[in-house]
């Protein structure tokens, strides 16, 4: 996106500071906001993992409000913004009311995270999961009825539905479907959404090999694991993404890449719940494009993320810049194929819209202070690796959507009224 066009939403003297393209988070649950810091102890399990955690995020998700989640989605929206986020996916999958009754509107609680989006000032891409079943041979979870709609034509019903309701929002929101993964929604029901999905043209999200038990589960039921299942099924597509895709074999990375599918990593939430580590370095050899989602928002810094990719590499490796092309040792080539997670397969990812010079529309970008400590030093050289691998928040300082400044020297206008209602939010929730 070329921040060109933007001209006229910022002082004309941009002394001091450096442009960027926004920033695209490709997987979000807004509302797991409300659990930050909640979950950081051991339970009374012998052993404390993914499982444990998800216990406990459901206990806080069956308690939400609808004007909860919105409040707790502006929450994390906010920080998105303040962060240089201009687009979210957000993955959606809070359908009912406590207990399982489902609304007058069946889409209440989505469009609820699309006003907060529309509110903060982000473009949204909702990602509406189906959820059809707990499990293969599992017996029904009770604090999953709020997510669990079991029949493929009231899914598509019901998106068919939203996607009209935002026909409106001119480039701001826009849905995609999203089977939460193989666990939840079985083979008849997922060919139904990619159908449908392929029809309108839609991207398709879906969490993929995120726990080696969901593998072993898949084999189990359909003889092959979760990645060669979408391949074989012919269910992968350049629309298609991956969500996490962690426990994958050398031939599962291959299939990915022949359907030109992308891959999304969430390092912040995969190495705090011990998921494993995304084989990032396979993906980038077999060019699989990879985008950055900040997932259960234990912290919201995509920057961070990306610079994850490599870092948790090199835990493993025991090597430097493992994830440079080739023999390239141009000073920014690292920080250049990281920063493109964060933002053009990002892009690609949910569907964004895209704007150019020729169409006239205004891009969203993000301004840097180069005199902020974190940059201090930097050269125009090196200046997009100081950004990728060092820069802090407290650098950001303008970030524009569409045309309109959504923060302005490090504030967004309603940041303390949003603080202030999620605070009353975590009172009534934790106190």
């Amino acid at each position: 996106m070329d921040p060109s066009n933007n001209t006229n939403v910022l002082p004309a003297a941009l002394k001091g500071r450096a442009i960027l393209p926004g920033l695209v988070n490709a997987h979000s649950h807004a509302f797991q906001r409300v659990i930050r810091g909640r979950t950081e102890y051991r339970t009374i399990s012998d052993e404390d993992n993914f499982w444990t955690w998800r216990e406990m995020m459901y206990s806080a998700a069956a308690r939400l409000t609808p004007e909860d989640i919105y409040d707790a989605s502006r929450m994390a929206f906010l920080e998105m913004a303040l962060s240089g986020i201009t687009a979210v996916g957000e993955f959606h999958y809070l359908h009912h009311a406590p207990g399982g009754n489902a609304y007058d509107d069946p889409n209440l609680l989505a469009k609820q995270v699309v006003r907060a989006a529309r509110d903060v000032g982000l473009r949204i891409a909702l990602l509406r999961v189906a959820y059809a079943r707990s499990g293969f041979e599992v017996d029904p979870d009770p604090q999953q009825l709020r997510f669990i709609e079991k029949d493929a034509g009231l899914y598509l019903k019901n998106v068919s539905k939203l996607q009209k309701d935002l026909n409106g929002e001119k480039g701001m929101a826009w849905i995609g479907v999203a089977p939460h993964s193989v666990r939840a929604v079985p083979l008849n029901f997922l060919k139904e959404m990619v159908a449908f999905a392929n029809d309108e043209l839609l991207p398709v999200h879906m969490h993929v090999a995120e726990q080696a038990a969901e593998v072993g589960t898949c084999i189990e039921e359909y003889g092959r694991s979760p990645v060669a299942l979408l391949a074989t099924e012919g269910l992968l597509s350049e629309r298609f993404t991956a969500v996490h895709a962690i426990h994958v074999t050398p031939k599962a990375v291959r299939m990915l890449a022949e359907a030109r599918a992308t891959v999304c990593a969430c390092p912040t939430t995969e190495r705090n719940l011990g998921d494993g580590t995304v084989p990032i370095d396979e993906y980038f050899k077999e060019g699989v494009r990879v985008s950055l989602g900040t997932d259960s928002q234990v912290q919201i810094d995509l920057l961070e993320d990306a610079r994850e990719l490599e870092y948790h590499l090199r835990l493993q490796k025991m090597g430097r810049a493992v994830l440079t092309e080739g023999t390239d040792t141009s000073k920014s080539a690292l920080a250049a194929r990281l920063f493109e997670c964060a933002t053009v397969n990002g892009s690609r990812s949910i569907n964004l819209p895209t704007t150019t010079p020729e169409s006239g529309e205004p891009a969203d970008f993000f301004t840097v202070d180069l005199n902020d400590p974190s940059l201090a030093g930097a050269s125009e050289d090196d200046l997009l690796t100081h950004i990728v691998f060092s820069l802090s928040r407290t650098a950001i300082r303008d970030v524009v959507v569409g045309g309109k400044r959504i923060v302005e020297n490090g504030r967004h206008a309603q940041q303390e009224e949003i603080v202030e209602r999620f605070k009353a939010l975590q009172k009534r929730l934790w106190g």
